[in-house]
């Protein structure tokens, strides 16, 4: 059976409005962030009026569960913008140079380092006398019923 040209009509396509973006620098670290306005408002609303980015907030976060005694939003959000201020001035003069720029050098380092000078989980196991570490080598195919 046959299918007319009339009979296949798509239904009528909405049209959504753009979503409006702004671009924020977060007033701890600097980093800039594109976000909704319904987003940079909750993020206000949360951290007295101040703007912080995603990777702060999870900063924050830690802040206060690292604390020995029990602190508020208010005064972790305070201590890390102390620890992100210090960290900037102990830097080079490069305006370029943020907590979150090192992050990046650090784990690009770290990813082209040789595998050798890495931990092997072998090296990193206790040995005990008269116990014998199992061996993991494989006497045949895993895929015996493909390779008979």
């Amino acid at each position: 059976m046959a299918i007319s040209g009339s009979d296949t009509q798509n239904p009528p396509s909405r049209v959504t409005a753009p979503i409006e973006i702004h671009c924020v620098k977060c007033e701890s670290c600097g980093f800039t962030e594109e976000c909704t306005p319904a987003y940079i408002l909750r993020v206000r609303n949360r951290y007295q009026g101040r703007w912080i980015c995603g990777l702060c907030i999870e900063a924050v976060k830690d802040e206060a569960l690292r604390s020995d005694k029990l602190i508020s939003t208010e005064e972790a959000l305070n201590r890390h913008i102390s620890f992100c201020k210090k960290f900037r001035a102990s830097s080079p003069s490069d305006e370029t140079e943020d907590p979150i720029a090192v992050m990046g050098r650090v784990l690009r380092r770290s990813l082209d380092s040789p595998r050798a000078l890495r931990s092997n989980s072998t090296s990193i196991m206790p040995t005990f006398e008269g116990v014998k570490a199992p061996s993991l080598l494989r006497s045949e195919s895993c895929f015996s019923a493909l390779s008979s």
